[in-house]
């Protein structure tokens, strides 16, 4: 993968993080590339929040994928640091190629720099595939995940 770039994500990389979060059947329920303000709006947060780290991977000039990890410092455990890892996203021509588990070794070898003692995620329930690629990478489906839409 020598011309492959993990990098933070800029303004400029927006349309095409939003594009990938869209282009799956749970993206498209819930993703809005024709309006990107609130895209926008989000980036800016993120930049201002140095345990937030939002990536994309490029090569050339064309973004192939993108991923955040965030830094969570915590009392349980020890007082153990732990990341948690979202918006795994590979664009469609890139699937099956290694650059998922490229992007999931830097938020790992990123988390263990970090200090993090723990790499967690979720991952919906439907997505099957999804879940053997983690599992591939040596993590454990040990708990279950609950969410509130508010």
């Amino acid at each position: 993968m020598g011309d492959l770039e993990i990098r933070p994500a800029t303004t400029d990389d927006v349309p095409a993080i939003v594009a990938m979060l869209a282009d799956d059947p749970l993206g498209t329920q819930r993703e809005s590339p024709d309006d990107l303000a609130p895209y926008l709006t989000a980036m800016e947060r993120l930049r201002a929040d140095p345990n937030q780290h939002l990536v994309v991977a490029v090569r050339g000039d064309r973004v192939v994928g993108t991923l955040q990890l965030t830094i969570v410092p915590g009392l349980s455990r020890r007082g153990a640091t732990r990341s948690v890892v979202e918006g795994v996203r590979i664009h469609a021509d890139e699937r099956g190629s290694g650059l998922g588990s490229l992007m999931m070794e830097w938020a790992i070898d990123t988390s263990r720099r970090e200090g993090c003692h723990l790499v967690q995620l979720t991952s919906d329930n439907t997505r099957t595939d999804a879940h053997r690629f983690y599992e591939r990478l040596g993590f454990t489906a040990s708990h279950v995940g609950f969410k509130l839409t508010l």
